[in-house]
């Protein structure tokens, strides 16, 4: 897989993300009055982050494996293994009926998120203009 190529999928996965992020803020804010309801978040980009770099590092030390049974002590994690999880915010409680939606902050990382999008979507641009110009 070439440069272009991984930069292209990456940017993809990282705003198909952005879309299930979009979806569960707002499930979050529309269920800010619900009595004991817990909010969700969407956890993508630290995953991502570190199946990227443990492509690039390796142990000082690797061990030499003379069966296919045996146990490495070191794989590299497929970036495009990563997928985005979502997880419940059991441990907090910001109101009297056992809600811990606070629909200021969900705005804001709704605000957030559109502009992470944005940026994606100006990155993606960004390299097929760097292809065709050289296609020109």
């Amino acid at each position: 897989m070439n440069s272009f190529e991984k930069t292209i999928d990456v940017i993809h996965r990282s705003m198909d993300a952005s879309l299930l992020r979009r979806d569960v803020i707002a499930n979050n804010i529309s269920n800010a009055g619900v009595p004991n309801y817990k909010r969700s978040e969407l956890t993508f980009e630290s995953e991502l982050k570190r199946a990227l770099e443990s492509e690039k590092q390796k142990p000082a030390l690797e061990l030499n494996l003379t069966n296919s049974r045996h146990i490495p002590n070191w794989r590299p994690r497929d970036y495009q293994d990563v997928e985005p999880r979502r997880v419940l915010d059991y441990l907090t409680t910001s109101k009297n009926n056992g809600n811990n939606v606070d629909a200021e902050q969900e705005i804001m990382l709704a605000l957030e998120n559109q502009l992470m999008y944005t940026l994606m979507a100006q990155a993606e641009n960004f390299e097929f203009s760097q292809v065709n110009l050289v296609l020109r």
